[in-house]
């Protein structure tokens, strides 16, 4: 059986099968557009083994029941069918038993929904007729389009075809290392429907392109002449508050998830974007999106960082194999727009890590300039020392840097030019923008300096060339989950902070250990279940965001990008210019919360928990201490939404409800104290700064 139509054209789905097998497609195309639909290799496949060919349209059965859910059990019920391996009526009998165990926690509704799935199955399975010509034929869906790029044919190209094992040990680098910007080539079309642009209706703000998990939605900002040979279909608009320049939404229909956030988030009175079949975005926006991806970053002058201006920046984190709807990507791919041609990212084992740098692609790439950021995995245990090593290495190379130019100078026998360049460096080199307008006019100045001078004056002229990487500062950035941040890696993540050293840390908190298997973390809160707290976590959640305030030198935000877009922005612009240790507290709703309605929900999830006073948004600069601005701003206002409403609209809350109400309703409404008790205290030590 095969799950998903995109994959006919990327893997070999019948090698296996015996002559005379039945193979078993999900798909939205008609038994009578298979023959134009299935590349030609398959058709002789399937003829040449007289194979009983069926399709079924999963999606179209489970969204008659109102659902985007339970395409996999409608695929069982019919793999059932087929099979005939036990009479059907026993495996139908044996399914819905297993439905019940399995989902019964979950509530009623989502067990007959499943029944329904079921049920439903047997009538959509349809046979497919094929002429004996297949056998022969050599006409069919066009092959997909192979990069031309000798590492993705070398090593890239036969792992993602399922023949990795194939690869010889000499394909490896032995270096450990592997070329960034390779997710781009994978173009999965795993999406069954993807956003399409409605100019009319946009007021151009970016929060879609903001929120996508995939960095798949993208402005374009470019001139008339910029646009020059634009396609026929490339639609813009003129730009608000840009004058000269045309605006423009573009999808990358290959690449998207088809999660929708960003229709939800959409605040326009008629929603600009609305949700279109793949087909039909690929054949109006792929050339489109080749051609948006081919213009260089825009050359407006923006100089005010804020959620719109931000996503005018090319993301360096894109196309990663995070789940449709990920509540943690869109933070990581922030990060890159503002700071990623100069970043050093320290990752721990988790989820992050896996989307980050899983063979044989890498999400994370470079600008135009060809600079992007250098990432690493490390352990959940030492992931924050290893970020810190980063941040000494470059620290002492730095220090080394700067006393070679400072003895060059002495020397008295450089340029004057090249001697005030040296020392505007000097001046601004824990400064990002001034380190690297200073670097660029030293490295020209030095290139034509090495032609003059000569003996030890030359010999240090080259070595401080030689360390051209150290010039511009860069931004260290230690990143991973709650079950890292909260709990293994903790002892690290306090050690790192209270150095007082200019680290900054990224915590993606999803309120459970997501990647491992949805274990409980110090960051579940009370009343939620999870492995090894099956019965519903008995303690209140820790308080990490307090303990790293406490220090009274360290820079705190916590986060939650549906609820304040801006804010967010905000926060990683102050953590990255505050010169100290800085930590972000990003809320991340996960599939492990099971969140009604799914992952297409997750950024209105974000802002019903600040609304209901679920989560608070708030952040700590201690540059403030002593000024009249308060060093602790609270950010989200008092709650107005229904908190219990909120718990039970995640099955991580509702099933203990369903499994044990009595003690469901104590917890929650201890969850419910705990988060107000929180509140006080944060808007009393706000006060206690003003007082």
């Amino acid at each position: 059986a095969c799950h998903n139509e995109s994959y006919v054209l990327r893997y070999d789905m019948l090698s296996d099968l015996k002559d005379g097998g039945t193979f078993l497609l999900n798909s939205q195309w008609t038994p009578e557009e298979m023959d134009a639909k299935l590349p030609a290799s398959m058709k002789n496949a399937i003829a040449k083994k007289h194979v009983k060919f069926y399709t079924l349209d999963g999606l179209k059965v489970v969204t008659a029941l109102g659902t985007k859910k339970g395409v996999n059990t409608v695929m069982q019920a019919a793999f059932f069918k087929l099979a005939n391996v036990i009479p059907y009526e026993d495996a139908e009998r044996y399914m819905k038993e297993m439905i019940k165990k399995s989902y019964g926690k979950k509530g009623d509704a989502v067990v007959e929904m499943n029944y329904a799935c079921v049920d439903n199955a047997i009538a959509e399975l349809k046979e497919v007729n094929y002429p004996e010509s297949w056998a022969t034929t050599t006409t069919g869906a066009a092959p997909l389009k192979v990069p031309n790029d000798k590492y993705f044919k070398a090593f890239i190209a036969p792992i993602t075809a399922q023949e990795g094992d194939k690869l010889p040990v000499s394909a490896f680098n032995p270096n450990g290392s592997v070329p960034t910007g390779t997710t781009k080539f994978e173009k999965r079309g795993i999406a069954v429907s993807v956003p399409k642009w409605l100019p009319e209706n946009c007021i151009q703000c970016n929060r879609c392109a903001l929120v996508c998990p995939h960095a798949t939605i993208r402005p374009t900002l470019a001139t008339e002449e910029e646009l020059a040979k634009k396609p026929k279909g490339f639609v813009t608009k003129p730009a608000t508050g840009v004058k000269g320049y045309e605006f423009r939404m573009q999808v990358s229909p290959y690449d998207c998830t088809g999660c929708s956030n960003c229709v939800a988030v959409c605040p326009s009175k008629q929603k600009a974007l609305v949700m279109e079949p793949l087909d039909e975005a690929i054949k109006n926006e792929a050339k489109n999106w080749e051609y948006a991806a081919s213009l260089k970053e825009t050359s407006a002058e923006l100089k005010t960082v804020n959620l719109k201006n931000s996503q005018f920046k090319k993301p360096l984190f894109e196309f990663s194999g995070a789940c449709a709807g990920c509540g943690e990507t869109p933070y990581v791919k922030l990060m890159t727009q503002l700071f990623g041609d100069r970043m050093l990212v320290a990752n721990a084992t988790g989820c992050s890590s896996i989307y980050g740098g899983s063979a044989p692609t890498c999400p994370y790439t470079t600008n135009d300039q060809g600079r992007g950021p250098a990432w690493a995995n490390s352990l959940f245990e030492d992931n924050a020392e290893f970020g810190y090593g980063m941040h000494l290495a470059y620290k002492t190379r730095r220090s080394i840097l700067a006393d070679q130019i400072k003895s060059l100078i002495e020397l008295g026998e450089i340029s004057k030019d090249l001697t005030k360049a040296f020392n505007a460096w000097i001046e601004g080199m824990d400064d990002a923008t001034l380190s690297e307008k200073a670097a660029n006019k030293v490295l020209e100045l030095i290139k034509e300096e090495k032609k003059v001078v000569k003996g030890d004056s030359l010999k240090l002229l080259k070595e401080i060339e030689a360390k051209k990487d150290c010039f511009i500062k860069k931004s260290v950035w230690i990143v991973g989950g709650d079950g890292w941040a909260y709990d293994i890696g903790y002892n690290g993540v306090d050690h790192v902070l209270a150095s007082g050293e200019d680290v900054n840390i990224l915590v993606l908190d999803t309120e459970v250990y997501s990647n491992t298997g949805g274990q409980a973390s110090k960051s579940t809160p009370t009343g939620a279940i999870a492995k090894f707290a099956a019965t519903g976590k008995r303690t209140k959640k820790k308080d990490l965001a307090l303990l790293a305030m406490d220090y009274g030198y360290v820079y705190v935000a916590q986060v939650s990008m549906g609820a304040d877009m801006n804010q967010v922005v905000k926060a990683f612009a102050e953590a990255e210019a505050y010169h100290g240790p800085s930590i972000i507290i990003a809320y991340a709703p996960c599939i492990n919360h099971g969140i009604k309605g799914g992952m297409d929900n997750s950024q209105m999830e974000m802002k019903k928990a600040v609304e209901c006073g679920y989560w608070q948004l708030f952040r700590f600069n201690p540059d403030n201490v002593g000024t009249e601005t308060n060093p602790l701003s609270i950010d989200s206002k008092e709650p107005t939404g229904d908190y219990q409403a909120f718990l039970m609209n995640e099955n991580r809350y509702a099933s203990l409800a369903k499994m044990n109400p009595e003690a469901a309703q104590a917890l929650f409404a201890k969850n419910e104290e705990d988060a107000a008790n929180k509140r006080a205290f944060y808007r009393k030590k706000a006060e206690a700064y003003n007082a």
